[in-house]
């Protein structure tokens, strides 16, 4: 095949190839976007942590209804949890209790919360766990922390994130 036999110049053709690259380089800038936004606003790379954070606002707004069984099943990533609570004796829903209620980390009944922000932690490329940050009752800052394996939570998270 030589010059003088080149292909016709196909127009339909080379507009799908430019709207193509432009598509592609639009998906990628959005990516890129979405990674770092969720980053930058405390949700974790590409929002990762929201299903977390919704998990420990359930959790929470359990304990505003005093609804401390619901509570204590989401803490324990159990829904079932009374059809065998014999699994659960070394932490029983009484101790569960009154640990969200008189001994407290705010100091009373949880009353009011908002979920701050959320940050991985641990090793790997998504972190063992989840640290969530939740201002309760106005003022007091508490820190959970979500097991990725199991999904399990635990008050007080091994570190406290420094955020205003």
């Amino acid at each position: 095949m030589s010059l003088l036999d080149a292909p016709a110049y196909n127009a339909r053709r080379e507009n799908l190839n430019r709207n193509l690259l432009i598509a592609g380089g639009v998906l990628i800038l959005l990516f890129v976007v979405l990674t770092l936004a969720g980053f930058m606003l405390g949700h974790g790379w590409l929002f990762s942590n929201l299903s977390t954070e919704h998990k420990v606002n359930t959790f929470f707004d359990a304990l505003e209804a005093k609804d401390y069984s619901k509570a204590y099943g989401i803490y324990n990533n159990d829904p079932n949890w009374q059809q065998h609570p014999d699994k659960y004796s070394g932490y029983s829903l009484n101790r569960f209790t009154e640990d969200w209620t008189i001994d407290s980390p705010v100091k009373g009944p949880v009353l009011s919360h908002h979920v701050d922000i959320s940050k991985t932690d641990g090793t790997g490329t998504f972190g063992t766990g989840i640290i969530v940050a939740v201002r309760v009752n106005g003022d007091h800052k508490v820190f959970m922390y979500v097991n990725r394996a199991d999904g399990t939570m635990t008050w007080p998270a091994p570190h406290e994130l420094q955020y205003n």
